[in-house]
């Protein structure tokens, strides 16, 4: 490893003792729980976000394909 100017190597002693705390994650149940219906709802909703777009750009491919080459 080459040897860094001393400039340098004071803007990279910090980044080598910086101490990152621990992320207090916890897992619990939720404190009401999501019913079929509601869990139906937005599982649908997600599908429809990703595909709607994607099935509009793979109809249109074509004056896509058409516009790019005129």
């Amino acid at each position: 490893m080459p040897r860094l100017p001393p400039v340098l190597q004071l803007l990279q002693a910090p980044v080598k003792y910086t101490v990152v705390p621990k992320a207090c994650i916890s897992a619990k149940p939720a404190q009401t729980p999501t019913s079929g219906m509601e869990q139906a709802v937005g599982i649908l909703t997600i599908f429809v976000g990703f595909l709607v777009p994607a099935g509009w750009v793979l109809s249109h491919l074509e004056s896509y394909k058409a516009s790019s080459t005129a």
